[in-house]
């Protein structure tokens, strides 16, 4: 199955028209033509069997046929990030994490954060090819970048963790996820949080973790934690 994704089709949609970048792909790029069948996901559980009632370059039209909803997972998993030097191996994770199933990223702004700034609008659109490209009709959150001490503040709820690689005494990821559960992981950049930041997690209940023997990559730490969330939910 071919997915489309376009947030502002829902279900009161009975006729809808992608906008000139996306009709251009359909009837140019694929060749797609009157009486052919789309499949669009507004990234919100829903999936919109949809019928072409036009085929132009400029303006593709559909009208919607059927819906189906898909249900939620009854986990969630939040990984809270730091963004990597290079935005190429942040991008990986995005993607693949997508791809894997996660719910919900934010960007966080540690003291040892080599990239203090970043633009979002490159990783929407990643996260959404990421959704078609895997067919899930749940958009993932990604959330505007906040420093570390922002994001503490917030009470996160939930089982929290913070994974970093002080000699300190830490679990094991997989010892503490629970099933059916909301997961908030903290993924440190590369050069690990600062021991203030580790205290200040601790002492807002945030669990020590490891990922294993070996140390990675900041990207590839926070797509380790994202799959053994969901693979403990299998």
């Amino acid at each position: 199955m071919q997915l489309f994704y376009n947030p502002d089709i829902n279900t009161n949609s009975s006729e809808f028209s992608f906008d000139k970048e996306e009709s251009k792909h359909i009837s140019k790029v694929l060749r797609k033509k009157e009486g052919d069948i789309l499949f669009v996901t507004n990234g919100l559980g829903f999936l919109f069997h949809s019928e072409i009632v036009l085929a132009s370059e400029k303006k593709c039209t559909v009208k919607i046929t059927k819906t189906e909803t898909q249900k939620h997972t009854e986990f969630y998993t939040h990984i809270a990030v730091a963004p990597t030097k290079m935005n190429e191996r942040f991008e990986w994770f995005l993607e693949k994490a997508t791809e894997i199933g996660i719910h919900e990223i934010t960007p966080v702004i540690c003291d040892h954060s080599e990239r203090k700034s970043i633009k979002t609008e490159r990783f929407d659109k990643i996260i959404q090819s990421a959704m078609k490209q895997s067919n899930q009709f749940y958009l993932p959150k990604l959330n505007e970048p906040i420093s570390f001490k922002d994001f503490i503040n917030k009470k996160n709820d939930g089982v929290l963790c913070i994974a970093h690689c002080e000699e300190t005494n830490k679990k094991l990821l997989k010892e503490i996820t629970k099933p059916k559960t909301k997961h908030t992981i903290l993924i440190g950049p590369e050069g690990d949080f600062s021991t203030k930041e580790i205290e200040l997690a601790l002492k807002n209940d945030y669990i020590p973790v490891s990922l294993g023997n070996t140390r990675l990559r900041t990207e590839t730490a926070a797509l380790v934690a994202c799959h053994s969330i969901v693979f403990s939910n299998e």
